[in-house]
């Protein structure tokens, strides 16, 4: 008798104890990376044992024998997992171009032997960030080549020097790449955020917007809070129109990241991410720059976002463009975007009330 209850308390506390490890583990990596870590998900890396990110390439020198007559696999094949990351040069353009002799005019790349399966864009939100940019473009290039994408990279200049609009620029390159092709997903980039490892794939999860970088080294690799959506993401076109792209109206440092992931939520999609020992980042080491200064007054736009959404994004989006320029290693659109207003309530009043 009191061997059977003892039993059942066990039972029960094992119980308690696997429901609460569920939880947490849904909280720290999010309800799809936390069902692939149970079920047999993705291994846990070794980050002291790197690879050079130029490495393999060289097996994809073009044979002009060689005539394309499949798909590549599913998996590449010359993936090498966590990579060596450095800061300590900026490299030239012209060392990145060498390095990268198959990226054609505009930042084009496709693979030589196989048809890429996912076409990929690469948005770059960017102002006086040329040293980042192309650390950023050193690392990435070679990292997309071996995940075997039909890709390109466009950078969206912001000109002039008023206060930054991260987001905007986001909506004006989604709005810009879309023209150039028809692409299976969107990669929303920072400049200064830097992928560890290979195996975190720049495609799309088909139903739900993708948080790639879930492990910044800033944040001492783990998720600084549940809604986190900063840094670099993964979204469809069709997510991106159903959430209305970005708000418009966030100028200086803060704030967009949270009203993109209540966006997500209320338009009934909800956030996957990458688990926590893949989606690792470095970020580039800078001080907060001129004209990206804190938003202050986020907080009050983040509580009229249920009101705001549908009206304040890619449906409202205005801007002049100034160029559209193909350079050897990116596409460039450089856009006024015009200047932040005097204060918040004067660019929302007219949807507020």
């Amino acid at each position: 008798m009191f061997s059977a209850r003892t039993d059942k308390q066990c039972f029960f506390m094992c119980l308690a104890a696997s429901q609460l490890l569920f939880i947490l583990l849904l909280y720290r990596r999010g309800a799809a990376s936390a069902f692939r870590g149970i079920f047999g998900g993705s291994p846990e890396w070794d980050y002291s044992k790197t690879q050079d990110v130029y490495t393999n390439l060289s097996l994809f020198i073009p044979d002009h024998r060689t005539v394309r007559a499949q798909y590549c696999p599913v998996s590449s094949p010359i993936l090498v997992g966590p990579l060596t990351i450095t800061f300590t040069e900026t490299p030239s353009l012209k060392k990145i171009q060498l390095k990268n002799r198959y990226v054609t005019s505009g930042g084009y790349f496709s693979p030589r032997h196989c048809f890429g399966r996912y076409r990929t864009a690469v948005i770059i939100p960017h102002r006086n960030r040329e040293s980042h940019l192309r650390t950023l473009l050193y690392y990435l290039h070679p990292f997309l080549q071996r995940q075997q994408l039909h890709y390109a990279i466009f950078v969206v200049h912001q000109a002039g020097n008023a206060t930054f609009n991260r987001a905007k620029l986001l909506n004006i390159g989604v709005r810009e790449a879309l023209r150039y092709d028809d692409w299976d997903c969107l990669i929303l980039h920072d400049v200064d955020l830097v992928p560890e490892n290979d195996h975190n794939l720049y495609i799309c999860d088909e139903y739900y917007p993708k948080h790639l970088s879930s492990a910044m080294d800033k944040f001492q690799y783990s998720l600084p809070y549940w809604a986190y959506f900063g840094g670099v993401s993964a979204v469809t076109p069709d997510q991106f129109m159903k959430i209305n792209g970005f708000p418009n109206t966030y100028w200086g440092w803060g704030g967009e990241d949270d009203d993109i992931a209540m966006r997500i939520r209320l338009s009934g999609l909800s956030i996957t991410r990458t688990p926590l020992s893949l989606g690792r980042y470095k970020m580039i080491p800078h001080d907060r720059d001129s004209g990206n200064e804190e938003n202050s007054h986020r907080y009050t736009q983040l509580r009229n976002t249920r009101k705001n959404w549908r009206d304040d994004g890619m449906n409202s989006l205005e801007f002049h463009l100034l160029s559209r320029e193909k350079t050897p290693l990116y596409t460039n659109i450089t856009a006024d975007i015009g200047d932040a207003p005097a204060t918040p309530t004067e660019a929302t009043k007219w949807r507020i009330f």
